[in-house]
């Protein structure tokens, strides 16, 4: 039976909730606190004019078709849905859009393709993803796909082809690539107990898997398939797709890092032939020092898979775990074993949750809203292209199973409204944290309004995405941390970045600042309380941000 979502903030059922997902308790309020904090920081925010230069330092919104928004009433999420929200996008600040798989596919995540140039029919039609691209450009806004070429679906005609033709060859027969090139697409194999490797039913083939039994393995060093996969990516560029997100890279030849990284400088080579501003971004589930090597590939960006999820670098520093000064170091980390193996050419690309993950409202127990704040705060001024999961911008919730984590998108409290989608069918019946994007909308204090103010100050000095980090080593310490930001381009500005990441305010001295930044440009703060200066004194709230510059 399907379960169903109940979009409801009730608090007795919150409990229960958190029991079934595996989530803290906490203040159902999106305000995250009652008194306005962003009438503070648009006094001196809304000053600002935004400066976004059009280069692959972007702000990305990364959303799942199927939950995000319903223009047809059928509960399913849909590309025309996406288009309609353009509006919410822009107006958040997004200026790129990472679509998670759109091709046909039996499963609800779509990570099974089983056409390559097609759109699901559940998602709309390809007239309806122009439109999309078209509307996307016109305001300012890329977009990017996610390219699954690690396997393809067992019901992919490849896969159906190549099981027909070797579930009637003769015992003993060897396969002929010339009646049947199909089975040199995949990895066939007659040995048993291969570690991967699923049978195929009827037969005594076997073929590697290694996510699972509908999802078979291509032989990427197969020219045929590589031949495939330049007619893809060809396709989907001239439809006016300004990149791609690529799945699993370190699954594609498992076990060889080597062999990865070649074929990534291959897949980075041609679509940059077809068109050289593509951006490419690599999902490298793995530490930093593994998935700064990927970079020799070429490919643009790679996931800082490092500062996400319950157990990265952000969360550590919002929980006191990693000092302020320790948050500055692995920063600085990151940035010297990227631009090592790029030769200083590649883009961070930071993130915080994804679908992949639980959702981070559940990261901190007892949060009213704050340590919520502040670590998308601190996720959107790091260097690179920044990636944000559709709903963390209102502190949405989802762990446990995949489909949670691909919860509907909390429009409103109402099931029934317009847009509202019904999300996975086998996901938990679960209640969310904070108030609706109706509600937070409405609110200065609310996760929504902080995250608009963290992107504003993004778009509006570009130096945050696009400088080099330099350490203040003496200014700062456990909780106040300083950094410049310096763009290799002499056409933007450098900036001062002064974090508190403690749970109580803190000081530095002003004269502690490099030398010339001077004004207090921009600033986070997570609740009512200002940034301040003093007799020399800045005095910085809990979990704020200030941004100065000369």
């Amino acid at each position: 039976m399907r379960k169903r979502f109940v979009n409801s903030i009730i608090a007795a059922a919150l409990v229960c909730a958190c029991l079934v997902t595996g989530c803290a308790g906490g203040n159902t309020s999106g305000s995250a606190g009652k008194a306005s904090n962003v009438s503070y920081m648009e006094s001196i925010n809304g000053k600002l004019k935004e400066n976004v230069p059009d280069d692959k330092y972007r702000t990305t919104y990364e959303i799942f078709v199927g939950s995000f928004y319903d223009s047809n009433g059928d509960g399913i999420g849909d590309l025309k849905g996406v288009e309609e929200k353009l509006d919410y996008i822009k107006g958040m600040g997004f200026n790129q859009i990472w679509l998670m798989p759109i091709c046909p596919s039996p499963s609800y995540h779509k990570y099974d393709v089983t056409d390559y140039m097609s759109i699901d029919p559940d998602y709309g039609t390809m007239e309806d993803f122009e439109s999309l691209v078209a509307a996307c450009h016109k305001d300012g806004i890329k977009i990017i796909t996610d390219l699954v070429l690690n396997h393809t679906s067992t019901q992919h005609p490849w896969f159906q082809k190549a099981k027909e033709y070797l579930k009637n060859l003769k015992d003993g027969e060897k396969p002929d690539v010339k009646k049947c090139p199909y089975v040199n697409y995949y990895n066939f194999t007659r040995e048993e107990g291969e570690s991967g490797y699923s049978q195929l039913a009827g037969s005594m083939w076997y073929y590697e898997a290694q996510f699972w039994e509908g999802m078979p393995d291509l032989n990427l060093d197969n020219k045929a398939v590589r031949d495939e996969i330049k007619k893809i990516t060809d396709f989907w560029l001239d439809e006016g797709v300004d990149g791609f997100r690529l799945d699993a890279t370190t699954s594609y030849y498992t076990g060889n890092e080597e062999k990865n990284i070649e074929f990534l400088k291959w897949l980075n080579d041609e679509v940059k032939a077809k068109n050289p501003d593509a951006y490419m971004v690599g999902e490298c589930w793995t530490d930093l020092a593994t998935y700064s090597r990927y970079y020799k590939s070429g490919v643009d960006s790679f996931f800082d898979f490092d500062f996400a999820n319950t157990d990265g670098v952000i969360k550590k520093t919002v929980n006191g775990e990693t000092t302020a000064k320790g948050y500055g170091e692995e920063m600085v980390t990151a940035q010297d074993k990227i631009s090592e193996n790029s030769d200083g050419k590649g883009i961070e690309a930071p993130f915080y949750t994804n679908h992949d993950l639980a959702r981070s409202a559940g990261y901190y127990p007892g949060d009213d809203g704050s340590k919520t704040k502040f670590a998308e705060g601190l996720n959107l001024m790091m260097s690179g292209c920044a990636f944000v999961y559709y709903g963390e911008e209102i502190g949405m919730k989802g762990s446990g199973s995949d489909e949670n984590k691909r919860a509907p998108m909390y429009w409103t409290s109402d099931s029934t409204a317009k847009g509202m989608t019904k999300g996975p069918k086998d996901m938990d019946l679960f209640d969310m944290k904070y108030d609706p994007e109706d509600k937070q909308v409405k609110s200065d204090s609310s996760i929504l309004s902080y995250v608009k103010q963290a992107i504003k100050l993004r778009n509006s000095f570009p130096a945050i995405a696009r400088g080099t980090i330099t350490l203040d080593e003496n200014a700062s310490g456990d909780n106040i941390l300083v950094i410049t930001k310096t763009p290799s381009d002499s056409l933007y500005d450098p900036v001062v970045l002064v974090y508190n990441t403690g749970e109580k305010s803190a000081t530095l001295k002003k004269s502690n600042l490099p030398d010339g930044f001077t004004k207090l440009s921009g600033v986070l703060t997570v609740d009512k309380n200002k940034i301040t200066e003093k007799d020399g004194t800045i005095t910085m709230p809990k979990e704020s941000i200030a941004v100065y510059t000369k």
